[in-house]
């Protein structure tokens, strides 16, 4: 159902109330302001700058701040004027059956500016949301020109040196959407920091600086910039030269090509937005992050009915009769799919090596592996098989591997070590999950790419990684650190770890429960080094610390957690402390709370629950007395929407819970 306000209806009130316009003879300024008041954007044609300031509440929160488009087809030099303006106000309602919403709210007001800078024309696109203010320009066909080249720097001024969550510099061999975060100031911050980049403003002002809609252009990262002393400039990446990586982390190793222009696009084009969220707190920008989706658009699948999300295990041993095994543990325990990992087609980092063959990687396993006997047996289970490939084949084989795999019936790929940064880089992978979606496969997309929203236009693109997950053993504390900066951006496949030997040095088995609630994926990877107990052994140690799945109580929760939602509430949150989401899916709540390196008392309200209703819940917290491996203690406990309890949460442990109905 789609609710649309009537613009004209109301035009001249919308023009009273939202847009001011003050001119001299040197500039003009045009003001946008949110549905709900509390975000404006200000922008001036002074100086011949295409200048932008941004205000919460009415406090500035971008000093006047600067966006310059270079190209030398159309050299944007020179006087700066406005030749027009077009404004419109939206209200729309979307719904999705692959998100952690079910109902998404569209409602923003648009200016479209029409500018002439130095005889040639751009037009800025600014949307204020009551999330955050977005900002896009377009380039028309004009003066014979039908294709440019360009580059991009917007620098964003700040008033104060404002502390900001920083991924690592970007270097050769070093990853960064994947690395460690830092706490650091703006004038710190170091060439290569990932989007979306949280900076924080005080105790009542978070800011999050990050790009929606990137399809077919060159990734945005920050720097610190020169135009102000407190400020960050974003640019775009360069292509890079013959794709080199590291076999064992993926990282690039190759440099980028010395590219003055890093976009190349036929007119017209808009740029990807460039988005500026605010909220009072790190939760409110979780809660808020749905401007990133609303900016991208609507579903192009029309039949969505086969996409599946779901639970994923992934197949240790590489042989038929793992094979065979996996499948029937995860019919058993509510999982809807079975990954063969890297090693089925041989060694991934060949580029010899063809997925088109089933031909095991010896150093992996020594097989016998029959992959289309386990596609078939997993049919009759109502289990799809997902398989791994590299990048290295998907690039050069892509059309060959998706009519193949449709014809053994599998139902997803996972992308592995894909390039991202460069224009070409961005188009291909874009177009790679659109032809997938042609064949009816879901993706999941490894190791660097982060998301800007692209799974609402194509929802078979379930998940990415971008994210520092369990396989690299993060602590719960930048689990924390990644809950309210990373996630911000989309789902991230954490590849949630339960028995491996890692648990205890992360944090806590309750805690690895609650990462299925906190860390949104679609399709959620569970026992990563794990594998069921009839499973062949497997010891040659390429996938760490291999061990079988037990029978503890509390696995109940990962058979019973679902891995999209209906409505999301973040019920405590601080970066790196302590994060407590709820979610609901149907009538059932999930709760999960993770925290970090300080004992605390949780104080957990269910206001959130519908009143005049009953609920049972199953609590499940870490406690060293239960004499399982996993030390979980499962209490049920009696509920209703005025009811609250306290936890005592001891450093790096968690807990999580499951509520039902009972009336």
């Amino acid at each position: 159902m789609i609710e649309i306000i009537d613009y004209l209806k109301y035009k001249s009130l919308i023009f009273m109330v939202l847009f001011s316009f003050v001119a001299s003879a040197s500039s003009e300024e045009i003001e946008l302001k949110s549905p709900d008041g509390t975000k404006t954007i200000s922008i001036v044609t002074e100086n011949n700058q295409i200048e932008f300031s941004i205000f919460y509440k009415g406090n500035p929160v971008l000093l006047p701040s600067t966006l310059e488009i270079i190209s030398e087809q159309l050299p944007f030099k020179g006087p700066l004027s406005v030749l027009n303006s077009e404004q419109t106000s939206v209200s729309n309602i979307w719904h999705s059956n692959f998100l952690d919403q079910s109902r998404f709210h569209d409602n923003y007001n648009q200016l479209k500016v029409l500018l002439d800078k130095g005889g040639n024309q751009v037009n800025l696109i600014v949307r204020a949301y009551n999330e955050g203010i977005a900002l896009a320009y377009e380039i028309p066909e004009q003066s014979g020109i039908t294709e440019i080249d360009l580059d991009e720097k917007i620098n964003y001024n700040f008033k104060e040196d404002y502390k900001l969550w920083s991924t690592p510099k970007r270097e050769k061999g070093v990853l960064t959407a994947q690395g460690e975060y830092r706490k650091i100031p703006i004038s710190q911050l170091q060439e290569g920091c990932e989007r979306p980049l949280v900076i924080e403003m005080g105790d009542s002002l978070m800011v999050a600086l990050a790009e929606a809609k990137l399809v077919n252009f060159a990734r945005l990262s920050f720097d610190k910039g020169s135009s102000s002393e407190f400020s960050i400039v974003s640019s775009l990446d360069s292509k890079m030269g013959q794709a080199q990586q590291d076999t064992i982390t993926g990282a690039v190793i190759s440099e980028q090509l010395d590219s003055k222009m890093k976009v190349h696009e036929k007119l017209p084009f808009q740029s990807p937005w460039r988005v500026v969220m605010m909220a009072e707190n790190e939760g409110q920008l979780l809660a808020n992050n749905s401007i990133i989706s609303n900016l991208n658009d609507a579903s192009e699948i029309k039949n969505e009915s086969w996409i599946k999300p779901g639970k994923v295990i992934r197949e240790a041993t590489l042989t038929t009769k793992g094979g065979f095994v996996t499948v029937d543990f995860a019919a058993k325990h509510n999982m809807q799919y079975v990954l063969f990992d890297a090693g089925w087609y041989g060694n991934e980092m060949y580029d010899s090596s063809d997925a088109t063959t089933i031909t095991v990687d010896p150093n992996r396993s020594k097989g016998p592996l029959d992959l289309k006997a386990v596609i078939d047996y997993g049919k009759t289970k109502n289990i799809g098989i997902i398989l791994y490939v590299n990048r290295r084949a998907l690039e050069k084989q892509l059309d060959e591997v998706l009519e193949l795999f449709q014809s053994w019936g599998v139902a997803g790929i996972k992308f592995g070590f894909v390039r991202v940064g460069g224009q070409d880089a961005t188009a291909w992978l874009h177009e790679a999950i659109k032809k997938a979606a042609k064949y009816k496969m879901v993706v999941d997309v490894h190791d660097e790419y982060r998301p800007t929203g692209f799974s609402r236009t194509y929802p078979n693109f379930l998940t990415q990684e971008g994210i520092a997950g369990d396989e690299t053993s993060v602590t719960n504390e930048h689990t924390l650190i990644t809950m309210f900066t990373r996630m911000l951006a989309g789902a991230a496949d954490n590849t949630v770890c339960y028995y491996n030997s890692r648990v205890n040095k992360m944090g806590s088995h309750a805690s690895q429960l609650a990462k299925t609630v906190c860390i949104f994926s679609p399709l959620q990877f569970l026992y990563w080094y794990d594998k069921p107990l009839d499973s062949p052994e497997k010891k040659d140690g390429l996938w760490g610390d291999t061990r079988h799945i037990g029978n503890e109580p509390e696995l109940e929760f990962f058979d019973a957690v679902p891995t999209t939602w209906d409505e999301t509430k973040v019920l405590e949150a601080k970066i790196g402390e302590i994060g407590v989401i709820a979610r609901r899916k149907n009538n059932e709540w999930f709760v999960g709370g993770i925290n970090g390196n300080q004992s605390r008392t949780v104080e957990l309200d269910f206001s959130f629950l519908d009143e005049n209703a009953a609920y049972i819940a199953k609590l499940y917290t870490d406690d060293k007395t239960v004499q399982t491996r996993t030390h979980v203690k499962i209490e049920e406990i009696e509920l209703d929407s005025n009811s609250s309890i306290s936890l005592n949460i001891q450093k790096n442990n968690g807990f999580a819970i499951r509520i039902q109905k009972t009336n």
